[in-house]
């Protein structure tokens, strides 16, 4: 049987960035074949080229056995390629079926095929056990339901190549444990899946067949069932993980943040947050643990100033943040940040950085008058400095300064995020989904860098959806239910059942 892909030699270059070295594999058809690698080791270059989005310098693509000249993700669509985003090409305002709809709409006159696109988009939902209403707005659905709106998507386009880029990045365990059923249905039905992934544990679970790459070149290739998440890692990174980092003990000092009577009530009077109890001292990592949407979000909001608690009160080293009395949170991300509160937000390309912008002046967004001359203008050798350090220290790859931002993969630009909250020194320091889409090596190095800070007196709130990086990071945990503290217990008495429950609000009244 002919492969489904074949990549041969190909080649792709961004100016003197070499993405894409002479990287030749294949990919068997009706196979789910992974293909990981650290930030910045051309996997996703790789399938841009793939799908049409870029134009390799180098090299051909066969598709079933022929070769394909690529030029656009229309091509690519016509040829059964589809492709999911890490980040969700999604209009939100639109219902399902207009996002379907959008771009093969095929004329003006659309009411009959809107009838017959939302009567195809209902049997393909039953068949693959989707469960998306096709006249349900958008944002109003979950992100595990957006991800299976992308996929309705493919699945109506008649893709039979589906290219998932990090899929499971923003997904609970239940909303993985789904996906996977999906794509083990479309393996069944002969199509092909490639799977781009940092989560070893996934690879290992669903994949027949792995390529590894690193600084753009293909370093080894084996069959999933042959090898191990240690062999992978190692490929990966070119050196041994370390299982356990090194840490100092824990001796806590004073309290940073105390946190006392906290509630939310959102625009339509639904209480998101009740009665938030929480002291964090120096020198300790506080875990918020909990299935997204129980409420770390808004409090992690709350506390770096984007929005404002309907009750409560927050102390930072024993003064009263200025929440009282306002009607709107402007201004207030500024002065916690002078305060000394550092915020690593959840979702980087929404909060974090402006992707339009080059990494330089990523890198002194919200500390622009940290790098003011004395007449109050931009000192740009004092900021090409700092972002100079923050590129050596965080290791940023391209470390080009003036490279858009956009053009970093996912985990490079957390770097910058990560780097920019850390040089500001904080007292406290928010950190939200710290390695989301980040690759076993950068994973690595946030921990370190954490537990760095951690170890030189910095107060640390930790939220996280990995267990895994829970356990590895925390001093304490403390659990989420329904806005609510269910339940709080040291590293110590970690346990997984037991957080299991309280995060299902299993908990002593």
């Amino acid at each position: 049987m002919q492969p489904a892909v074949e990549f041969r030699n190909i080649s792709k270059a961004f100016g003197p960035v070499q993405a894409n070295v002479d990287v030749s594999f294949t990919i068997a058809k009706g196979s789910i074949h992974g293909v990981i690698g650290e930030n910045g080791a051309g996997k996703s270059t790789l399938m841009s080229i793939l799908y049409g989005y870029y134009r390799a310098s180098g090299g051909h693509i066969l598709i079933d056995g022929q070769q394909r000249d690529i030029r656009s993700s229309h091509e690519a669509i016509a040829l059964g390629i589809g492709m999911v985003h890490q980040h969700f090409m999604l209009v939100e305002n639109f219902t399902v079926l207009d996002n379907v709809m959008l771009g093969t709409e095929g004329g003006f006159r659309l009411g009959a095929k809107r009838a017959a696109v939302e009567a195809r988009l209902r049997e393909i939902c039953q068949r693959y056990a989707l469960e998306i209403d096709p006249l349900a707005v958008v944002s109003d659905l979950s992100v595990g339901a957006q991800q299976r709106v992308e996929i309705l998507k493919q699945i109506y386009r008649s893709a039979n190549i589906l290219i998932l880029d990090e899929p499971t990045a923003v997904l609970t365990a239940q909303e993985t444990a789904s996906l996977f059923e999906i794509l083990r249905t479309f393996k069944a039905q002969g199509k092909t899946i490639i799977l781009i992934t940092h989560k070893l544990g996934e690879i290992m679970e669903i994949t027949d067949q792995v390529t590894v790459m690193r600084g753009g070149r293909v370093a080894g290739a084996t069959a999933t069932a042959a090898s191990s998440k240690e062999a992978l890692a190692g490929m990966m990174v070119g050196r041994p993980i370390e299982s356990e980092l090194a840490r100092a003990p824990f001796a806590p000092g004073a309290p940073v943040l105390e946190v006392r009577g906290l509630q939310l009530d959102d625009k339509d009077k639904v209480r998101r947050l009740a009665e938030i109890d929480l002291t964090i001292h120096a020198g300790e990592i506080v875990a918020l643990a909990g299935v997204s949407g129980n409420g770390q979000s808004e409090l992690l909001e709350i506390l770096s100033g984007m929005r404002l608690p309907s009750s409560g009160t927050v102390a930072l080293n024993g003064v009263a943040l200025p929440f009282a009395r306002r009607r709107d949170a402007d201004g207030l991300p500024a002065q916690f940040r002078e305060l000394g509160i550092g915020h690593v937000p959840e979702d980087r390309l929404r909060d974090g950085v402006i992707k339009d912008f080059s990494v330089m002046q990523n890198s002194v967004f919200g500390y622009q008058d940290k790098v003011a001359n004395r007449w109050g203008l931009f000192d740009f050798k004092r900021i090409a400095q700092r972002c100079g350090a923050l590129i050596k220290n965080f290791d940023v790859r391209p470390a080009d300064p003036d490279m858009r931002i956009g053009l970093l993969s996912g985990g490079n630009q957390q770097k910058v995020v990560i780097g920019r909250e850390v040089m500001a020194k904080p007292a406290l320091l928010l950190v939200g989904q710290p390695t989301r889409g980040v690759d076993i090596g950068t994973i690595e190095s946030i921990h370190k860098e954490l537990l760095k800070l951690r170890d030189a007196g910095v107060a640390i709130l930790l939220v996280s959806v990995e267990l895994e990086e829970v356990r590895a990071l925390a001093d304490r945990i403390v659990v989420m239910s329904g806005g609510r503290i269910t339940g709080g217990l040291k590293i110590e008495e970690f346990d997984t059942t037991r957080i299991g429950l309280l995060m299902g609000g299993m908990h002593k009244k």
